[in-house]
């Protein structure tokens, strides 16, 4: 999964995670992520900081999530992953004494806050849970797509 954020490799994990019902490891969950276990590992230490997941050791260890899915909102995992608030440091000047880029600056920056608020007020109504929905919901029409086309499911 490319992305230019931990925010959206945590969600992809922590969904994995949740169909999966099991523990998994760092390997498991950098394969579902196209990515390196190393990375997966500082993902998973700002989720298991912020009490969604923990470690288990040992043969069939792995990370485990220890939160329902409906109690963690994207705005959670946000903040637990430690990505800048939404619309931080959008806009900085490089000829900060230029009048006319002070000006501009001045309306990108009310602009950037009021839908740096939107975002994180969004974030803060979405849960895994509805993610999860989101997709079930997919792979119910896929399947019920591939049905009609022929295609074993």
């Amino acid at each position: 999964m490319k992305s230019k954020g931990r925010l959206s490799a945590a969600l992809h994990a922590l969904l994995h995670m949740a169909e999966r019902g099991t523990p998994m490891t760092s390997e498991e969950l950098a394969q579902c992520l196209h990515t390196h276990a190393v990375v997966v590992r500082r993902t998973m230490a700002g989720l298991r900081d912020a009490g969604f997941v923990v470690s288990e050791r040992g043969h069939g260890g792995g990370w485990v999530l220890t939160r329902d899915l409906a109690s963690v909102t994207l705005l959670d995992v946000h903040m637990a992953v430690d990505e800048p608030p939404p619309g931080a440091a959008l806009v900085t000047p490089v000829v900060p004494e230029c009048l006319v880029e002070q000006a501009v600056l001045k309306a990108l920056d009310a602009s950037l806050r009021q839908a740096a608020d939107l975002l994180t007020k969004r974030l803060g109504q979405v849960t895994l849970a509805d993610l999860a929905r989101d997709f079930h919901a997919g792979m119910a029409n896929h399947a019920n797509h591939q049905k009609k086309a022929g295609h074993a499911v």
